[in-house]
């Protein structure tokens, strides 16, 4: 599993654990996360996060 960060704010991503207050399951792949979907910090776009090793 895998992290991203968003770029703007530094709110992260975790695959593992998902984003269960916005939608997102656990377990939820990063290229699973519709384009739709918005960091939940900041409000900033998929396309603004990027891969980190944690």
């Amino acid at each position: 599993m895998k992290s991203y960060m968003c770029l703007i704010c530094g709110w992260i991503y975790n695959e593992e654990e998902g984003s269960p207050d916005e939608g997102i399951p656990a377990g939820t792949k990063w290229e699973d996360v519709p384009i739709t979907w918005t960091c939940p910090e900041c409000g900033a776009q998929k396309s603004d996060f990027e891969m980190v090793e944690i």
